[in-house]
Parts: structure tokens; sequence; C-alpha cells
């Protein structure tokens, strides 16, 4: 559905051209110092204008609607929204029967059975990942001691990441890229083998994100063409630090105190200026589509703050989880 976490809940509600998007976080702690300027330097790299991304440009200023008081949070639910104030509408109507290639516009219709708001994607649209980096914020500040940091490794498969969306933008295409995020100062102990591992968590929460296509942790694919002898991370001393770090900070579904590194894959934006082919599925012919609008040539540009939001959500459940089990423990 829309929510994931266990004690630390995050819910995000809101289409891409209606009133509003947000984010609903239940489980969230009493005594958090938060107001809107908390927001204003993670909302600030999320957004676009910038050669590259989109031309849209929202004022994306957070209303803190419920569960904070004289800039506390109060333990109830927190309910952040996001006024939509520049979506231009003008370009979808075409598009409601003609499905954009590689967009949810097909899937969406199909699930709903054509209800869904088709307008920017509506609730499937990246613009919904606003609500992710303000839980994002809130997640990080419950976590003061760990830094998560996420960047562009690459895009477009260049090592010149400014010539490979000039490339993209004059070709009237768009380019994928890869993101990598590093978390520092975790603990050693978080996640549950199996089905709630560390791995598990944050890929489920990663593919939350529009665009991800691919997830690896440490070495992540190059493990398979390692011997043991190389993957193996040895350790250094008795808190368990390793010399490397193929693991990428996760063994048996736990962390191990090492940095936790994952990255993810970013595939290129649907909405292209292109000529495409599709169909037109009321009549079941075929079309031509050229997407007009105000789009990403590569959204990956603005992935990093979004993925250390998500990372940031995942392992603030896990500590939460954590602190509750100790505490039953110790009773």
């Amino acid at each position: 559905m829309n929510t994931f976490g266990r004690l630390f809940r995050v819910s995000l509600l809101g289409e891409s051209h209606g009133p509003a998007v947000g984010v609903l976080i239940d489980g969230c702690p009493a005594g958090i110092g938060l107001d809107k300027a908390d927001f204003a330097s993670d909302l600030a790299r999320r957004k676009g204008g910038t050669a590259g991304t989109t031309p849209r440009v929202e004022a994306d200023e957070p209303e803190l609607v419920s569960g904070v008081f004289n800039s506390k949070t109060t333990g109830a639910p927190l309910l952040v929204l996001f006024k939509n104030r520049d979506a231009d509408s003008s370009h979808y109507e075409k598009l409601k029967d003609t499905p954009r290639p590689g967009h949810a516009d097909f899937t969406a219709r199909e699930k709903f059975g054509g209800f869904n708001d088709y307008r920017g994607g509506g609730h499937f649209s990246g613009r919904l990942t606003v609500a992710l980096v303000a839980a994002g914020v809130v997640a990080k500040k419950m976590m003061r001691k760990i830094k998560i940091e996420a960047r562009v490794l690459e895009a477009g498969n260049l090592p010149n990441l400014r010539s490979a969306v000039d490339a993209a933008l004059k070709n009237a295409d768009s380019i994928g890229g890869i993101v990598e995020c590093r978390a520092s100062g975790l603990p050693a102990g978080l996640g549950e083998p199996f089905f709630d591992s560390a791995e598990s968590l944050i890929s489920h929460i990663a593919f939350a994100i529009p665009a991800i296509k691919g997830v690896e942790f440490g070495a992540g694919f190059a493990a398979a063409r390692m011997k043991g002898s190389e993957c193996n991370d040895e350790f250094e001393n008795a808190v368990g630090k390793t010399k490397t770090n193929n693991s990428g900070g996760i063994n048996g579904g736990i962390t191990n105190g090492n940095d936790l590194v994952v990255r993810v894959a970013v595939k290129p934006t649907s909405s292209i200026g292109k000529e495409q082919e599709t169909v037109d599925v009321k009549t079941g012919e075929k079309r031509k589509l050229t997407v007009s609008g105000r789009h990403d040539a590569c959204i990956a540009l603005r992935v990093p703050v979004v993925l250390e939001a998500a990372v940031a959500i995942a392992l603030a459940d896990m500590m939460v989880l954590e602190q509750k089990a100790k505490r039953v423990m110790n009773e």
C-alpha cells in the first residue's frame, strides 16, 4: 500500500497535479525539535529548475499540520503537507488513452480501472518524493549521530555528467544514472534475520522511489565475480571494524558497525521529446507519441537526497524497534 515501517510508519498521500502532496508519520518520538526551517536544505536539493531537471519549480513550503507544538514533536501523528502551485495539466489530456512507453500510465489505468488521476503521473509521480524527503528530515533528526550522504556516481554511461546531460537535452532524450548512499556511525545489530533484514527493508523503501530499477550493497553484483578470499572482509579489531567493506556494512541481514553502502540504478525518465510508438487503449490502434511538457532529462540528478531520506526512514524504524526490544528485555 502507501505505508512503510513497523513502529516508525510513513504514509504518502496526494497526486502530482492535485491540491497537495504530503506525508503522515506515525511513531515519531515526542520532544524532537522541529520547525519549517529544518526542511529547507534537503528540500532545496530535491528541487528542479537546473539544467537536466524539470522546469517545474514548486515553493515546497512544508505545512506542519499536526504532531508539532511549540516547535517540538508531540508524539501524535505528524502530518506534513506541500501545496501544488506550479502544476500545468494542459499536456496530459492527450495522454489519457495513449500511455507513455516506460511510464506507469498503462499499469495505473489497469490497476484502478481508469479512475486514477493521470495528470502528471498522478500518485505515481516523482512529485511525491518531496514527501519522502520530508519524512527523511524527521528520521535524520532522530539519529543525529548517524551521517547519511548520497551522490551521483555516473549518468548516461559517460564520465562527464554535464556532457551526458547536454547530449540528452540536445537529442530530446533522457538518461539514467547510478546513485550511492553511505551511512556512517551506525551501531552493529540493526535488522533482523531473513525477511526483515537491513538489506530487505532498505531495498523495500528504495524501490518506492520512482525510476529505481536496481539496488546493491557493498560490492553488490561485482561480488559474483570474486573469490571468497577477495570478497571476505577481514576483521581489524574486536568491535567489528574490517579492512574492506564488500559486505556494505551488513552481514546476515544485520548491520556490522562499518559504513552502510548502498547503490541504486535510476532508469532514464520515461517522458521524452523523441517520437515513440504507443497504442490507443480505447481503439487498440497504434499511435505515434511525442511527449511535451516539463520533465527531467536526468532524474538521477535529484535522487541523492531522496535516497538519503529512504535510507534514513528504514534505519529509524530499525533503531526504534531495537530500542523497544531492549527495553522489554530489561524490564
